[in-house]
């Protein structure tokens, strides 16, 4: 079971005054306490069932503008004793930074929004099991199909933030996770793909049968793909595949890069680096969303951002310690987005195919091929060859390329949008990329 709050909390406190009595000027902790149950099967049979308890503290000490951290998984008191006397031992030998502090103590999160994130609900590993059976016996239908790997995951975890501010919040969350990988073949290819369904509360998810069928149907359209010459042409990029690009922006927006000025978008601010039609959210209050939070990491409150209203980037994804360097208030986004999605566009899925007469449609990448210092991006790449709106036949083989500062203004977005992830996106089509194939 996990720990609650009340345990959580008397450990955080324990430390806090005891890095105090010791010196410290000010002081963080972190306590959680994680359960995760797995299941594995490979090719309708039980593979390897897994259970992992762990409970953790990290703490951060101050000594004026001296900082350091330490971290542990025994919380017996003897431990926490010694962990605290090294880290301010540690933290006395540290160089000093002007930047080094606790968040400013009114941006701190006051109150905690019930977002609906823990379900207590405990699946037995024999019914982990069942699912399983119903997911690999609906992936291995079609004969083409010659290997499945499916998996089920419970994760339950429950935490304490505390600092010497007087801040001390948490709340318990939960993930129910199933997945399909399946390699499919005929006699001209090999191909894999997958499927997954991840949300806070097990009645969400997909059922068994859904989830396999459609990892075996978006494998088996994969087969005898064919290879293309190089050309500039439209590309089309698949929901799973275009959150990939909002994840790439948001690391070029990020506080650290900015201060780092590694990034193509510092000092962009109010200037258009995306079409009229785009607009940006980050929002952290979605009932049962992957991404909620009512704090971020440093316990600062989150409230929704708009990150790009029309075209025009309005913020940075900020913390404290940059943010000083920057001079910048903190907007509660230390250690990253929450929910982050562009909004829909203006136009349907099907009318984006039939938008040009011939394009491509990208439903996997290959490797890291963001670059957010200069802008570039390359990958490899397959997907469909789509004709007049309809999909021709699949293309491997290839490498899509281009600068996000001109991928940005070129971007359209259609209407479907969905949240299955923390960060999401429409189907997105790009104009004028450069393909290169045979």
């Amino acid at each position: 079971m996990i720990k609650d709050q009340e345990y959580l909390s008397a450990k955080a406190s324990y430390c806090l005054d005891l890095a105090k009595k010791l010196g410290a000027t000010d002081s963080s902790v972190v306590v959680s306490n994680s359960i995760s149950e797995s299941v594995n099967f490979r090719n309708k049979k039980l593979d390897e069932s897994n259970r992992s308890d762990n409970l953790a503290i990290g703490i951060t000490i101050y000594i004026g503008k001296k900082k350091s951290s330490i971290s542990s998984s025994n919380l017996l008191k003897e431990n926490l004793d010694t962990l605290i006397e090294k880290c301010i031992e540690t933290t006395k030998n540290t160089p000093e930074d002007e930047f080094n502090s606790l968040p400013d103590k009114d941006l701190l999160a006051k109150e905690l929004k019930d977002l609906n994130l823990y379900d207590d609900t405990h699946i037995k590993n024999e019914n982990k099991i069942e699912y399983l059976e119903r997911l690999e016996a609906s992936a291995s239908s079609d004969k083409k199909i010659v290997n499945t790997e499916s998996s089920f995951i419970e994760d339950k975890s429950n935490f304490i933030l505390a600092n010497s501010d007087g801040f001390s919040k948490g709340y318990k969350s939960s993930s129910f996770t199933a997945s399909s990988v399946i390699v499919a073949k005929d006699d001209k290819s090999m191909e894999r793909d997958y499927e997954y369904t991840s949300k806070c509360h097990l009645h969400d998810i997909n059922s068994a049968e859904e989830l396999g069928k459609l990892a075996a149907e978006q494998t088996i359209k994969k087969l005898s793909p064919k290879k293309i010459g190089s050309e500039k042409i439209a590309i089309i990029f698949d929901k799973r595949i275009a959150k990939g690009i909002l994840s790439t922006f948001a690391g070029a927006i990020s506080s650290s890069a900015i201060s780092r000025s590694t990034s193509f978008l510092k000092d962009k601010i109010n200037q258009k680096i995306f079409s009229d039609e785009i607009d940006i959210f980050d929002k952290p209050d979605i009932l049962k969303g992957l991404g909620s939070r009512s704090f971020d990491s440093e316990g600062v409150k989150t409230n929704t951002l708009k990150l790009v209203e029309q075209g025009v980037l309005k913020h940075y994804l900020m913390d404290t310690y940059n943010g000083k360097k920057l001079n910048i208030r903190s907007n509660g986004r230390c250690g990253g987005t929450s929910n982050l999605y562009f909004d829909n566009g203006n136009i349907s899925y099907n009318d984006l195919l039939n938008s040009n007469p011939r394009c491509l449609y990208i439903t996997e990448t290959i490797g890291h091929g963001s670059n957010i210092v200069t802008g570039d991006y390359s990958v490899g790449a397959t997907g469909f060859l789509v004709e007049n709106g309809e999909f021709k036949y699949p293309i491997n083989e290839i490498t899509i390329a281009g600068n996000f500062k001109d991928m940005f203004k070129n971007i359209t977005l259609a209407n479907d949008l969905e949240f299955k992830y923390a960060t999401n996106s429409p189907t997105m089509m790009i104009e004028g990329m450069v393909v290169a194939g045979k």
